[in-house]
């Protein structure tokens, strides 16, 4: 039996600050903060960005440009996502732990410029999860959704029944729950260490090898 065990990234295995971000994009776009937010986020573009809508980075990139009306490079873009996020030690060690207990993978709502560019925006994850750094766009679905939760179930040959989610927000976690997976809350590192602990034991599972072999 593999167990398999799903993270959230924002705000559960590094921080972000929205406010930050939308800065830099202002900044980028000569547009206020204000504008920026009512053209893409309000106007519903991320969601559909998330759910798949752009199937690449290039995709992505295009639309946000035409959006804001001036053009944003890929690289810059990033370079501002990126400038927005700051890794958390002590839940990444978590999702280490995770590791030895079997499959751990990123699911994090965002789309496929962030899928392409997690190794970038997120270095410190790639010794823990490896290739298995993916966003909600490559399942065609975004959290709360029970179908993405379903795809990933899918993708990795699990039952619901020998999978662990972990997220900050309560949706996502009812979400994931609603489908039979065994769903945390993510309030500190600690807790969701115990939480991933006590799973694996209720699994009938050890911990085996070492944090840095992938």
């Amino acid at each position: 039996m593999t167990l398999l065990f799903i993270f959230d990234m924002d705000h559960v295995l590094y921080g972000y600050e929205w406010d930050r971000r939308i800065a830099g994009l202002s900044a980028a776009t000569g547009l206020p903060p204000a504008e920026v937010r009512a053209r893409w986020w309000d106007a519903g573009r991320e969601v559909q960005a998330e759910a798949g809508a752009f199937r690449t980075g290039d995709e992505y990139i295009a639309a946000f440009s035409d959006a804001m009306d001036t053009t944003i490079t890929k690289d810059e873009w990033v370079r501002i996502r990126g400038e927005a996020m700051t890794p958390w030690p002590d839940s990444i060690a978590a999702a280490a732990r995770a590791r030895r207990y079997g499959q751990v993978t990123l699911l994090t709502n965002n789309g496929a410029l962030v899928g392409e560019s997690l190794g970038v925006l997120a270095p410190a994850l790639a010794p823990v999860f490896g290739e298995h750094l993916l966003t909600s766009s490559a399942y065609g679905a975004r959290k709360p959704d029970p179908q993405v939760f379903s795809n990933v179930l899918a993708r990795y040959g699990i039952a619901a029944e020998d999978a662990f989610f972990a997220d900050d927000l309560a949706i996502n976690v009812a979400g994931a729950a609603s489908i039979g997976i065994s769903a945390h809350q993510f309030l500190t590192a600690e807790g969701m260490c115990a939480a991933i602990d006590e799973f694996a034991m209720s699994r009938g599972t050890a911990l085996v090898g070492s944090t840095t072999a992938l």
